[in-house]
């Protein structure tokens, strides 16, 4: 957990207990850790027991429908615990961040009175601030501000990076201009945006001068980044990587999420020539029916994206590739579904996530007309799930007897065991030492099991 930090409070040091649970993508874990850095100058510290939380932060994601009746769930239970610190004469602040936060902000209050603060994913910068004004009535705040959040940022402790581990997210790129009719990123992310070069630079070099070894750089739609550097030229995500290779100690580099459409021949030659760029793709494609692909507003084809992946596969022939897909979008039938199992088993994902459709308020989606049955879509995602399993199944076993170099990041679950990942993005677990956490050693791998690998050290290492 985060190292405690103090503030001066009438001359007496005052600590405060901070709770953060995240929903969602790997954009919100990072808003998350920012969040706990901006409130530490404020007293607060990280706790994992939410009953003993002065401040509840929920930082929120409005992607699926089930995920924003969680919050609503959640928020009930929350609301117990802060009526039962109330009759103990202490105080709970609850806070609702991120993207539901930014388009159910009224709701939230209509719905959980319990609940003191709401603010969007670009404005939880402003978090201490909305805290002090609270008698004032500041309770919400949803727009999207002029100002980057990211110039009021302090930087994370080095202790504080420690303790959260030898790989970290790094945002280079939020919002998005793509406009497909099922998500709501362009309306609670805003529009595409990129951080300064040396903004990013400057953050990595930190988190690598306080121990962190590999980084997976974020973004709805990552592969778009156009940052400018310190001349005012603007730099692509392939040659931000090449410049973030030679930060010293760094020595894994992954991003995500990227869209097929974002994909240049730069960033695929950089597969093919930058050892620190990792051998993992994840490139959603959402369906491989070209009918949906054009209702969902994709701008490719089904076509398009297999030809991709073969210029993918030509750079980088041992690519592990993931991706996203939607079952039951509106209009979806037995044929249009089969050209997405299709398109999985000529692709052969590593690994992928599916999801059922749902609505989304203020989308094009919601208002499109055949919706698919609820009975449908469990049974397709079955089907799909079925395939999709098969194929990270096989993809793992043919792991078995390979020498795979890992970055070994923390200690197994079993006594004298180390856990790390392969850069396949395999968890791997091994007998040996801890004086290997942090470092890349070879190993054989030996066994698959249902979620990660098992091996034995080569070489000297062993």
């Amino acid at each position: 957990m985060s190292t405690p930090t103090s503030v001066q409070t009438d001359q007496k040091t005052e600590r405060r207990k901070l709770f953060i649970k995240s929903y969602g993508c790997q954009m919100n874990a990072y808003d998350a850790t920012r969040m706990a850095d901006v409130l530490a100058p404020e007293g607060y510290e990280e706790t994992t027991d939410v009953a003993e939380a002065d401040l509840v932060v929920l930082n929120t994601c409005h992607i699926r429908e089930r995920a924003a009746e969680k919050v609503f769930s959640e928020l009930g239970k929350v609301r117990v615990l802060k009526e039962e610190r109330a009759a103990r004469g202490l105080d709970m602040k609850i806070a609702v961040a991120g993207c539901v936060a930014q388009a159910e902000g009224a709701e939230i209050f209509r719905r959980q009175k319990a609940v003191d603060l709401v603010l969007g994913p670009q404005s939880y910068h402003r978090l201490p601030d909305m805290l002090r004004n609270l008698s004032n009535g500041s309770r919400i705040e949803t727009e999207f501000p002029a100002e980057d959040k990211f110039d009021h940022l302090a930087a994370p402790s080095r202790e504080k990076v420690a303790s959260r581990g030898l790989s970290a997210f790094l945002t280079i790129q939020e919002g998005c201009d793509k406009f497909c009719t099922f998500c709501v990123v362009p309306y609670t992310r805003g529009a595409e945006t990129s951080r300064p070069i040396e903004k990013i630079l400057g953050e990595a070099r930190h988190l690598v001068s306080a121990g962190v070894r590999e980084l997976t750089l974020l973004g709805q739609n990552v592969n778009a980044f156009h940052g400018l550097d310190e001349k005012g030229n603007t730099i692509s995500l392939a040659q931000l990587t090449a410049r973030m290779a030679d930060i010293p100690g760094l020595l894994r580099i992954r991003y995500m999420t990227s869209h097929p459409n974002d994909m240049g021949q730069d960033l695929i030659d950089a597969h093919a020539h930058q050892p620190a760029l990792m051998p993992f793709l994840h490139l959603p494609v959402q369906s491989g029916s070209d009918r949906i692909l054009r209702d969902m507003n994709r701008k490719h084809t089904a076509r398009d994206y297999l030809n991709l992946i073969k210029r993918v596969r030509r750079a980088r022939p041992d690519i592990a590739l993931s991706s996203d897909f939607i079952v039951g979008f509106p209009g979806e039938t037995e044929e249009d579904f089969q050209g997405t199992l299709d398109l999985i088993a000529a692709v052969n994902f590593s690994s992928s996530y599916f999801f059922k459709y749902s609505m989304r308020p203020g989308t094009p989606g919601a208002e499109m007309e055949e919706q698919v049955p609820e009975e449908i879509k469990s049974e397709r995602l079955r089907r799909l799930q079925d395939l999709v399993d098969g194929q990270r199944h096989a993809y793992n076993d043919a792991s078995i007897g390979k020498v795979v170099p890992i970055l070994f990041e923390k200690k197994g679950r079993d006594p004298g065991q180390i856990a790390g990942k392969s850069p396949y993005l395999q968890a791997v677990q091994v007998q040996g030492p801890d004086l290997l956490i942090g470092r890349v050693a070879d190993v054989l791998i030996t066994e698959a099991l249902t979620n990660s690998l098992r091996g034995t050290l080569v070489g000297e290492q062993s």
